[in-house]
């Protein structure tokens, strides 16, 4: 085949660089011993949430858990709901392992993968109540705002996946990555703000204050919630 015959490989744009990081002893022993029970693999079978948690329940996604602490708090605070975090960095996935196993919750479930990837193969349509994006990487640079997760077509994959009435709760403490969320979900067709001002709502309950946002807050730092809530089209 000839240089001109080629055709370019397009790669997906991802939101997220994995930095692994070092293992500690009792992260790399949690991926090894409790993924096995806590830990679901990654392929394109959709899952059985009603199998996978043993009931029926109201179901929360959290894209990008960090070292796992808020998602273990919500989880302890709401025993009735079910929980499925995904994180790509596998020493915060090892450290939340180690916490559940250590607290004895049993109504979370890890996954380790893309969410998009996991989002299209895995997650029945309108199977989650809540969906929660949380300090995402806002990448400032504005040469990498493509590599933002909110972006209309990442938007409209939620709203499949949402049930009727779900909601898309979004945070971050970048202003900017604040305004772009803001603009992407007031033209996302589906949804409605839930701000009376429609802009942004004051931290709800259901949303721990992290140790990270505490240290910003004493720093002057702004913090912005949204809650987009799905309607019929």
């Amino acid at each position: 085949m000839s240089e001109s015959e080629q055709k370019p490989f397009l790669r997906r744009i991802r939101s997220f660089v994995r930095r692994e990081g070092r293992l500690t002893p009792g992260q790399q022993r949690a991926l090894d011993e409790l993924w096995p029970r806590f830990g679901i693999e990654h392929n394109e079978t959709p899952l059985d949430l009603d199998a996978i948690f043993g009931r029926v329940a109201p179901r929360v996604l959290e894209i990008g858990f960090g070292n796992g602490a808020s998602l273990l708090k919500m989880a302890q605070d709401n025993p009735g709901t079910d929980y499925l975090g995904i994180e790509v960095h596998r020493p915060g996935v090892g450290n939340l392992l180690l916490n559940i196993e250590r607290e004895g919750v049993t109504n979370i479930r890890v996954m380790s993968e893309d969410a998009v990837d996991i989002l299209k193969q895995q997650i029945p349509d309108a199977s989650l109540d809540r969906v929660q994006l949380f300090f995402p990487d806002p990448w400032h640079k504005k040469k990498h705002h493509k590599r933002r997760i909110v972006q209309p077509d990442f938007v409209q994959l939620l709203y499949k996946k949402l049930k009727p009435g779900g909601r898309f709760h979004m945070a971050t403490d970048w202003q900017h990555y604040a305004e772009h969320m803001l603009e992407v979900m007031t033209a996302a067709e589906g949804f409605k703000n839930i701000s009376a001002t429609n802009d942004y709502v004051e931290r709800p309950g259901s949303r721990p204050l992290t140790k990270f946002e505490q240290r910003g807050h004493r720093l002057g730092h702004g913090v912005w919630d949204l809650i987009f809530e799905k309607i019929d089209a």
